[in-house]
């Protein structure tokens, strides 16, 4: 394996183990050495990839709306109408949450809940830029071809992550008394029917 491709394995793997211990323990109380430990590296080698926990949580913010923005845009470009779009992305979004919930976990309660840490160098949204500019493109188009209402931005992406966000919340709390796959479909017809032209 090329230097750089055991560095990049090496650095995902620091990802995936943070996400899991942030989301599982909590941003605060997760320690760089607890990070190392379970990835198997010394601290020291450990500021190799990440000069702080504060510059890890950016980068992992930035990589679950990397993640997200690329498999939105996926759904984005499939030759569908808003409605089978609006179905594909509650169906991946449940998926996401079932297979990684790691990843909207950190969304939920790390990103959300400390926003402090994410002050420079993520104002506004900058760090999730990629999923917020497919839901975006997704929103334009639905609305140019007359099947979405115009309405402002925030409004209906309030109202879709709200739905989503609230059912996967409900899932990690294990209060749903089916898996969150059982929920697809009405969701994702709530979502339209909240959202369509009239």
């Amino acid at each position: 394996m090329a230097r750089s491709s055991k560095k990049e394995a090496r650095k995902e793997s620091i990802i995936t183990t943070a996400l899991k211990l942030f989301s599982e323990k909590g941003f605060y109380t997760t320690t760089i050495p607890d990070i190392a430990e379970k990835v198997g590296m010394s601290v020291g080698n450990f500021y190799n990839y990440f000069s702080s926990k504060d510059i890890l949580a950016k980068e992992l913010i930035m990589y679950i709306s990397s993640y997200l923005g690329a498999r939105i845009r996926e759904i984005n470009e499939r030759p569908v109408d808003a409605k089978t779009k609006i179905a594909a992305i509650v169906s991946m979004y449940f998926e996401m949450a079932t297979e990684k919930p790691e990843m909207i976990e950190y969304f939920l309660r790390v990103y959300l809940s400390n926003r402090e840490v994410f002050g420079e160098g993520c104002e506004g949204m900058v760090c999730v830029s990629p999923f917020i500019t497919e839901l975006m493109l997704f929103f334009e188009s639905g609305v140019a071809s007359g099947e979405l209402r115009d309405q402002d931005f925030f409004s209906a992406f309030g109202l879709f992550m709200g739905y989503l966000g609230g059912m996967v919340f409900l899932f990690g709390e294990k209060i749903l008394p089916e898996p969150l796959s059982y929920y697809e479909a009405s969701i994702a017809e709530n979502i339209y029917h909240a959202l369509k032209a009239p």
